[in-house]
């Protein structure tokens, strides 16, 4: 009996801690998102009263608009080629039977491992000798690298779990690998796919400190965009961007759980 009600106890102080957790990891979205509807001038909480002014700041102002294209133009773009590189690179790892497999894998995944301040600088003194600094095909490259960690573990993980069987079926009824990994594999694993896809975007359009040195001019992100009108000014117009940010981000993770989920009932 007492066993019973300290396990009970440690279940609710659990759950009381995770919730705690939780409501202090979402207070700032909490703020920002009634800021974003202020009328004032300045950011004060609460809101002394409220419009879509912020929001008609940042649809009004071509710079903003600019940099939002750039920075969706370099997420979509990086998130198509880190994809299919990706999950390239966790097949062969998978299957691959050289030693020099699990030090490839340990290459891509330096990305994440390393502190991104110290690949902002590398990356930043790679593209000064190539000409990259400043352009959108250098945000791209840069994009693309830091995304490919997200693919190798989400696709690598299915593959983990996947029953090669399968494939090798297909393969001695005359497909070659390419085919028997598209018809058989590939739609099996393709929750892993999307949310892949997903997190590397999510990434590519949250990303500040690589962008910070390696975008600029025209092709400046949205991130770098707000990080330097912080430092000159507290513009009410960021915090409509993050709300619309926010949202985005969201919206872009239900899609990865409602994958998951109808995946998980395919299998079923």
């Amino acid at each position: 009996m007492q066993t019973n009600n300290q396990l009970s106890f440690g279940r609710v102080t659990l759950g009381a801690s995770v919730m705690l957790i939780l409501a202090f990891l979402m207070l700032p979205v909490v703020i920002v998102v009634p800021l974003s509807f202020s009328d004032a001038r300045f950011l004060t909480f609460p809101p002394p009263g409220y419009s879509l002014r912020w929001y008609h700041a940042f649809f009004d102002n071509p710079e903003w608009i600019d940099a939002a294209r750039t920075t969706f133009v370099a997420s979509t773009c990086a998130a198509l080629l880190a994809t299919p590189l990706g999950i390239m690179a966790a097949y062969g790892i998978q299957n691959g039977s050289h030693w020099s497999m699990r030090y490839l894998r340990t290459l891509l995944m330096l990305p994440l491992m390393v502190p991104i301040i110290i690949v902002a600088v590398g990356v930043f003194f790679v593209y000064t000798q190539a000409g990259y600094v400043n352009t959108l095909s250098g945000l791209i490259v840069a994009d693309t690298m830091l995304g490919l960690p997200y693919v190798l573990i989400s696709v690598g993980a299915d593959l983990r779990t996947f029953d090669r069987t399968q494939e090798m079926v297909a393969r001695s009824l005359g497909m070659n690998r390419l085919r028997a990994f598209m018809t058989v594999t590939l739609p099996q694993i393709k929750a892993s796919v999307i949310a892949a896809m997903v997190f590397v975007f999510i990434q590519a359009l949250d990303e500040t400190v690589v962008a910070l040195f390696v975008s600029g001019g025209n092709n400046q992100t949205l991130t770098r965009r707000m990080f330097v009108t912080l430092r000159d000014e507290i513009d009410p117009t960021i915090a409509a961007i993050s709300t619309m940010l926010t949202a985005i981000t969201l919206c872009l993770v239900l899609i990865v759980v409602v994958s998951r989920r109808s995946a998980s009932a395919a299998r079923a």
